[in-house]
Formats: C-alpha cells, sequence, structure tokens
C-alpha cells in the first residue's frame, strides 16, 4: 500500500468516525434537534408574524401539522380554529381527538392508538392548545408515565421538528411548570406546593430553562423569580400575549406582537434567614419582536429595526436620557409594568428605580397580609437597550438591567381618609 492510499484510508476512517459521532449527538435525548415554540397566550388569528412562521419553520405550504386541543374546555371548538389559522397559511393539518373534555372517548385507549400515533409520527409540526394545562401532563403522561402517544411528539421533536404551543402548550414547555397559580402574590409568599401550584411539565426546552406565559399582560414576573429560586433555575423566559419565542438550541427569537422577558440567576444571591422570598442581583433582560439572545453568552442581539434606529448606553459619556425621572410603581404586578419600569429606567438619568408588589385587599385566608415586596431595578457596567419608533409605537429593548427584590412590611390599609 502506498503512503497516499494510507493517507486516504485513515482519512476515510477519520470521517466515518466524525460522522458516527454526530450521528450520535443528533441522536442524544438531552440534545434534541427540534425546535420548541412557546406562545404565551391569546394568540390572535391573524397573527401572521407567529401562524406563517410556524408553517415556515416545517418546510413552508404542504407541511403536515397535527394539533392537540388536550387542555381545551372545548376541544372541538379549540381544535378546529387552529387548525384553520394553519391550514391558511398552507400547512396540512390534522386535530387529533385526544382531550379530557371530548364525551365518549377512553383517554387511556387513545393515548396508545397506532392511528393517532402513526399520524403524529409523519407529522413536522405539533401545536397544544390553550387551556388547563393539567389535562396535557394528566393525559400523555399521568404519573410522570409519557404515553406512546407523548412519545411519538417526542420522535417528532427529535427528528428535526416543530413543538408549538400557546398559554396551556406553552406551560409545558419546561421540565416544571406552573400547574394552577393564578395568584402571583401568594406564591411570592411561598405557595408552590407539587401538585397543585407546581407540576412536572413535558420539558421541552430540556432542564435549564423555566417558560412562563400571559407574562407581561398579567404580571408574573414575581412568581416566575419566586418558582426558580426556589427549585435551582438559572434561567426563566417569560413570554407575553399574541407573542412566541422561537427556541432552537441555545438560540431564541421573538416574533409577534410584543416580547418576552429573560430572567438570569447566574449570579444572585438569596438570604434565607429572612423568612420570606428575596432576591439580590437578578438580571433581567426585555426583548422586543425581532430581538435574539443566545441562552449560553447571554449576549443580546436587537431586531434590524432597532439595530439601524437608536443605540442607548446609559453609561456612555454624553449619554443624553429621553425620560427626566422615573416613577414609583405602586403595582410592580400589574400590566406590562415591569418592562415599562426597565424602558423608563434605561432611558433616564437615574441609576434604579423602587417599586412595591403588595396585596391591597389581601385575601381573608391570608396568613401574612402585610407581606409586601420592593422591587429594585437598577443600572450596571453592562446594561444597555435600543429604541425604535418603526413598529408604529415607542419600542425598546432592554439588555442586563438589575434587580433586588426584597421582603417588606406594608401598613393595611394602605391609606386612610385626610383630616386637618
Amino acid at each position: 500500500m502506498t503512503f497516499l492510499s494510507t493517507r486516504r484510508v485513515w482519512f476515510a476512517m477519520l470521517l466515518a468516525l466524525l460522522t458516527s459521532a454526530c450521528a450520535l449527538a443528533q441522536s442524544d435525548p438531552s440534545k434534541p434537534a427540534g425546535v420548541a415554540v412557546p406562545i404565551g397566550g391569546a394568540l390572535k388569528v391573524d397573527n401572521d408574524a407567529v401562524w406563517s412562521r410556524l408553517v415556515q419553520l416545517t418546510g413552508g405550504p404542504g407541511s403536515r401539522w397535527v394539533v392537540f386541543a388536550t387542555a381545551a374546555g372545548n376541544p372541538e371548538k379549540s381544535g378546529a380554529q387552529i387548525a384553520d389559522a394553519l391550514k391558511r397559511r398552507g400547512a396540512d393539518v390534522q386535530v387529533i381527538p385526544v382531550a379530557p373534555r371530548l364525551k365518549g372517548i377512553d383517554l387511556d385507549a387513545e393515548t396508545k392508538n397506532p392511528r393517532w400515533i402513526d399520524a403524529v409520527r409523519a407529522a413536522r409540526g405539533v401545536y397544544f392548545s390553550g387551556g388547563a394545562q393539567e389535562r396535557i401532563v394528566d393525559t400523555l403522561q399521568p404519573g410522570g408515565r409519557p404515553t406512546p402517544l407523548l412519545q411519538a411528539v417526542w420522535d417528532v421533536y427529535r427528528g428535526g421538528g416543530v413543538v408549538a404551543g400557546s398559554s396551556a402548550g406553552a406551560a409545558i414547555m419546561s421540565t416544571l411548570m406552573f400547574r394552577d397559580a393564578q395568584d402571583v402574590m401568594r406564591v411570592m409568599k411561598g405557595a408552590l406546593a407539587e401538585g397543585r401550584q407546581i407540576d412536572r411539565g413535558l420539558g421541552f426546552v430540556g432542564p435549564d430553562l423555566f417558560v412562563d406565559q400571559h407574562f407581561l399582560k398579567r404580571g408574573r414576573v414575581g412568581r416566575l423569580l419566586a418558582l426558580m429560586d426556589a427549585k435551582g433555575y438559572r434561567l426563566g423566559l417569560g413570554v407575553d400575549e399574541d407573542s412566541a419565542a422561537i427556541i432552537r438550541g441555545d438560540e431564541v427569537e421573538v416574533i409577534g406582537a410584543k416580547g418576552a422577558l429573560l430572567a438570569d440567576l447566574s449570579e444572585a444571591t438569596s438570604d434565607r434567614a429572612l423568612g420570606a422570598f428575596n432576591l439580590r442581583g437578578a438580571k433581567l433582560s426585555y426583548l422586543d419582536r425581532g430581538d435574539r439572545v443566545n441562552l449560553r453568552t447571554r449576549v443580546v442581539t436587537p431586531s434590524p429595526q432597532k439595530a439601524a434606529d437608536l443605540r442607548i448606553d446609559p453609561n456612555a459619556p454624553g449619554f443624553k436620557p429621553y425620560f427626566p425621572r422615573v416613577p414609583y410603581p405602586l403595582d410592580m404586578l400589574g400590566d406590562t409594568t415591569i418592562a415599562n419600569a426597565m424602558a423608563q429606567l434605561l432611558d433616564s438619568p437615574e441609576r434604579e428605580l423602587r417599586g412595591l408588589a403588595f396585596d391591597a385587599r389581601p385575601p381573608a385566608d391570608d396568613p401574612q397580609p402585610a407581606l409586601g415586596f420592593e422591587f429594585r431595578l437598577y443600572k450596571g457596567a453592562d446594561t444597555l437597550g435600543w429604541f425604535t419608533g418603526s413598529f408604529g409605537g415607542e419600542d425598546y429593548t432592554v439588555a442586563n438591567l438589575y434587580l433586588d427584590v426584597l421582603p417588606v412590611r406594608v401598613q393595611q390599609p394602605l391609606h386612610r381618609p385626610w383630616t386637618r
């Protein structure tokens, strides 16, 4: 054998080893090749930015989708509406009739039905409707055991397909999810019982990222941070209504009407001796439509519209802020309050913004009616942002603001009539 032919043999062996290694990496369940798309809920049928993008992600018109209206109170209606929205963008859609609210079916048998399993495996996209997320996990993963139908969904995802879900369908994306935790203050005060407020999710985004939905509209930053701190999550993503996050490996792109908030607790601390939820040094970034972030590097890339418009560096010499001062919000858990506060602080001369979260009318069974929380947002050396008016409003992207959340005692009642 000549020297040249020997080199060719060794090269062929090396290439085979590399190919084998790549195949193993692609088949590794901990590194799925698919795309997860949590949608924050209240997705409008005319939101073409989301619906069309879903179909594009699976190959465009003619791509096959299956819809699970398992979470819905009216599965027939919800399934038909979702199927129609996808069909109008060119998808070939089948609704899988497996839902607790469907009458006359044996759920256990249907989750093993080869007809539905084959239909799922033939698809490139899987969509979970909104509703009650516990119906999804209780049906497809009872007692934490994946059914054959759920295994088929995982086959699609690991094969490079798309798993999308709105509201309840977004909640199931994490390995842990909120099961029933509508009262954010109760969660902040410690209500995080397994099987009640929290439960197992389906885990499509992996073990390191927690996903929440209806996020800005319902002021859920408090419950996101409380769960992350209690359960050891370092990264959390709260997606707002009528918006979606496209998650492919470490890359996240935000699309739709509004945006999402990324919470990073990698360097945050908590003082357990205080006896109530508290955090220091959480890092927050608000991502608007078209923005991207790398979950590994935490680097935020603004949308092309923002990149071409105004970059805001509050630490730069000659910084000219737009807002003369910042407010003191009395409801940091209000509708979009946290995102507005971040934008106002970024584009102001002040270094911090403070606000409160508390129950003005605590329920009768609240064991700690006077417990509230002070939110302190503040700038760091890496705080940065962007602004554009090209979307028709005043839209900000904010990277790397810092947050402390500290328990405080709130007077009850908060105010009394004025007397001279």
